[in-house]
């Protein structure tokens, strides 16, 4: 007997899995593209500005 429906059958299943816990989690937030970006943005200066404060002798450089 050979398997290879069976696997066929799993990878299905499989992707199909996947995709329905990843389908609800972006849209989870309820915010646009756009809105999404600034937000991001946002968090990211403040992390940039957090790391800046607390280590002067920053790995970052400017060119």
């Amino acid at each position: 007997m050979t398997r290879g429906n069976q696997r066929e059958l799993a990878r299905q299943k499989s992707a199909k899995k996947q995709t329905e816990q990843t389908k609800g989690k972006r849209n989870e937030d309820g915010l646009s593209a756009a809105a999404r970006k600034q937000r991001d943005a946002e968090i990211m200066q403040q992390k940039q500005k957090k790391a800046d404060e607390s280590g002067g002798k920053s790995s970052t450089k400017s060119k």
